[in-house]
């Protein structure tokens, strides 16, 4: 019943036909030949991954089943230390000393640990360490089983607080990327007193899907699914949770889930503080109250929940769907909510002192929004507690229950391990030296279309562009590097892609998990991934990405680091320079984006994880696909002219983005040290544009913004603009000829929240919301 349920939409019409394969392919893939109760493929391949630049790289373990370091999985067996051991093998990052830390993050210590079918008993935490994925199997999903001596903050904990009492943890939240559970039932039902499933207090490049919480049920019930006090996702979803005082306990500054169920709960989620939150298909049914929110601080000293974005829910016997701890009658408590179905609920808008704001009962909320809702190009906002402007959807952009499309994580759990080709079995290394440019052409041209490519882990290093045909599907292993490097990619004036996946025009099922795409040493001319490809017509979502990233800089291997490239190192363009743009959308491609963050590195991971770094990239998203196109929990930071640039484009669904502005802007100011291009369809900065665009929207039809996070914490590296709110003047920029919709628009540090044809509108002083200022809904 779990996998029907979380993974109906991944598996549909996964593996059509393609219309232009683009390789040598003969014999198509087909439908999967593993057999009813064969391990899961991951299980059973032959494991060749490395760490690239791990200081023992030929001993050091990549892949660890936990059976093999002592856990037995039968249900009686305490496993803790077994699970564990698996976990902390190899000199990783994790612990402490003292107060003290040991390692705040790092890049070459990547782990897979997988857990076969079985039930594990476990009597104190899981701790998962940095670049750490824990996998259970998806046809036999693994059950984590709390003992009733159960003693700890949470079955599975991704940043332990350190013993003392001063509140020091392993991690910096807001630094703690590189994350990943998948495929897991967490049975917490032994533990009288309460006990929480996961500790997910996590930042970017993280994923939580395909897991199960069952906890006791009942008034009494001290159980919690998630507990998240704080850091910077994030993407999770394909969730459900069973029982509890509350299905999710979560407080972070942005994230977007998509895909939760929460059954007989008191309370199915609370929401603690945030600056901006996207719900995207939301299932509640028989709970006390649906979303418990936080609300009525806009003081910036006790930061609320600033703005929440709930799209597409079906809500059943719960007396209150939301529930405010105050009455509000200013900003604070943002609140969009969007297609949301009620069956048998009450209160669909209410307050904890049992007020009630907006009724509910058996019926359909189409646009309702709490806060300030401006127009066109209108200076001034109106506080509205009640219908707003409901945005065009496209039905390219719908499933067929009218609903936002979603597509899960694809695991390709029905294939056998025979239908897998391993890339090093072919001939690439993944050192990060060897040239792979030629390995991995004649891989793709072969296998693309006939076999699923399977990236052991490692750092791929390209000198040419290598072309990823339409119709390939390709996973990685706990985020395969692959990097472009040298001459090819370093002409400015001249830009060329590293990856360029599929071909002007071509169709077909193409799939890209668990990868890393990046560039080694300076690159001012790499385009790190240009997308051609687009969907086939009976395949909705099936040209996309899951769980990958672009990192430019940062690591080790990067050539980009603290010796070469220090923030306080001014004018060293020529070495610095990472790309030239990170991801190109083309008119004619479509794209499911799922969890992808677009990050050019502000600071060193490995070393002491905090060192900043000055490196320049140009341009972050640009889109000029008429889609449909999903973003869905994608981030796009430091990059100089803009995060995300919509041109010419159509039919996109975004939610919930996320951006930073380079910390040294602007000294100097965009588009420095890059230059205006026209025919890259550059913003054009000038008297209230004059650094990097969050986002830019140009001669674009049906954008939907379900939640922004655009933010600016520095002016030339100082911080002191945050208290004053004004790092930067204008960071979103809409033209006249667009047509827009954007909920909940959250800002830091921007004076114009807002611009349309670069002349600002929106002002932050009139919409403080704590931290942030905050626009609940703008249209045309």
């Amino acid at each position: 019943m779990l996998l029907t349920l979380l993974w109906a939409v991944a598996s549909s019409c996964a593996f059509t036909l393609v219309s232009a394969l683009g390789s040598a392919c003969t014999s198509p893939l087909g439908a999967g030949t593993a057999a009813a109760g064969d391990p899961y493929w991951l299980e059973s391949i032959q494991h060749r991954g490395t760490a690239a630049f791990n200081p023992d790289p030929a001993n050091y373990v990549v892949f660890r089943n936990v059976k093999d370091y002592g856990a037995v999985g039968d249900g009686s067996t305490d496993d803790t230390a077994a699970i564990n051991a698996a976990i902390q093998d190899g000199d990783r990052c994790g612990g402490s000393v003292g107060i003290e830390t040991v390692c705040n993050s790092t890049t070459i210590t990547p782990a897979v640990v997988y857990f076969p079918s079985g039930t594990y008993v476990v009597s104190t935490p899981i701790i998962a360490y940095y670049t750490t994925q824990l996998i259970g199997d998806p046809n036999n999903i693994p059950t984590l089983s709390a003992s009733p001596s159960f003693a700890g903050i949470a079955v599975i904990d991704t940043d332990p607080y350190i013993d003392g009492g001063s509140g020091a943890q392993w991690y910096f939240n807001t630094n703690s990327f590189f994350r990943s559970v998948r495929n897991f039932r967490i049975d917490l039902t032994a533990v009288a007193g309460g006990a929480t499933g996961l500790h997910w207090q996590v930042s970017q490049a993280t994923s939580l899907t395909n897991v199960v919480v069952d906890m006791s049920q009942g008034a009494d019930s001290q159980h919690q699914g998630i507990y998240m006090e704080n850091g910077s996702g994030g993407f999770m979803g394909d969730l459900v949770f069973n029982g509890g005082k509350f299905g999710i306990w979560v407080g972070n500054q942005q994230f977007t889930v998509r895909n939760i169920t929460i059954n007989n709960a008191v309370t199915a989620i609370h929401g603690s503080w945030n600056w901006g939150w996207t719900f995207q298909r939301v299932t509640i049914n028989d709970c006390s109250v649906g979303f418990e929110l936080e609300s009525g601080s806009i003081d910036g000293d006790a930061q609320t929940v600033g703005g929440e974005a709930i799209i597409d829910a079906v809500v059943s016997n719960t007396p209150v769907f939301v529930q405010s701890t105050t009455a509000t009658t200013s900003l604070a408590g943002s609140l969009v909510l969007n297609n949301i179905q009620l069956t048998n609920v009450p209160t669909a808008v209410g307050i904890a002192d049992g007020s009630v704001v907006l009724e509910g009962g058996t019926t359909t909320i189409e646009s309702w929004g709490q806060g300030n809702v401006y127009e066109g190009t209108g200076t001034t906002g109106t506080f509205v507690q009640g219908e707003i402007v409901s945005a065009n959807k496209p039905s390219s952009l719908l499933d067929g229950n009218g609903h936002i499309f979603g597509k899960g994580y694809p695991q390709y759990e029905a294939y056998a391990p025979s239908q897998f080709v391993s890339v090093k079995a072919e001939g690439a290394a993944g050192d990060g030296i060897t040239d792979d440019t030629q390995a991995l052409t004649d891989i793709f041209s072969k296998y693309s279309g006939c076999s699923i490519i399977f990236f052991d882990a490692g750092t791929y290093v390209v000198s040419d562009t290598v072309t990823i045909p339409a119709g390939t599907q390709m996973i990685g292993e706990v985020w395969s590097v692959l990097a472009g490097k040298g001459s090819a990619f370093q002409d400015v004036e001249n830009p060329k892609p590293v990856f360029r996946v599929g071909e002007s025009g071509d169709q077909g099922v193409t799939e890209i998990s668990n990868i890393i795409f990046q560039t080694i040493g300076p690159a001012a001319g790499a385009i790190v991934v240009e997308w051609n490809v687009a969907e086939p017509a009976d395949s909705q979502g099936g040209a996309g990405m899951w769980d990958s990233y672009i990192r430019l800089g940062g690591s080790e291997g990067s050539e980009q680091d603290i010796n070469t490239c220090p923030w306080t190192s001014t004018n060293n363009y020529d070495p610095c320079m990472s790309a030239f743009m990170a991801l190109h959308l083309t008119a004619g491609s479509t794209a499911y984006l799922e969890g992808t963050w677009v990050w050019l590195a502000d600071h060193f991971m490995d070393g002491d994880g905090y060192t900043r770094l000055s490196l320049y990239s140009g341009r972050g998203i640009l889109s000029e696909s008429t889609g449909p196109v999903w973003m869905i929990g994608t981030g796009s930071e430091h990059h100089t002219l803009y995060q995300y640039n919509i041109v010419n484009a159509a039919n996109h669904y975004m939610g919930l983005i996320q951006t930073e502005t380079p910390y040294f802007q602007p000294t100097p100011a965009a588009p420095t040290p890059f230059t205006y291009r026209e025919d890259y369809n550059d913003p054009v900065f000038g008297d209230q544009i004059t650094e990097a665009l969050g986002l830019n929207v140009i001669n674009s039809q049906d954008i939907i913004i379900f939640g922004a996070g655009l933010y600016s914490f520095f002016d030339t590296y100082s911080e002191d603009c945050v208290d004053t709110r004004n790092c930067q003047q204008s960071i979103a920029n809409i033209d006249s000829a667009s047509s827009v919709t954007i909920y909940q628009l959250n800002t830091v540090a921007i004076t114009y929240q807002l611009s349309v044809d670069g002349v600002g509108i929106i002002n932050q002083a009139d919409n403080i919301n704590g931290f942030t200022s905050t626009v609940t809904a703008w249209s045309q």
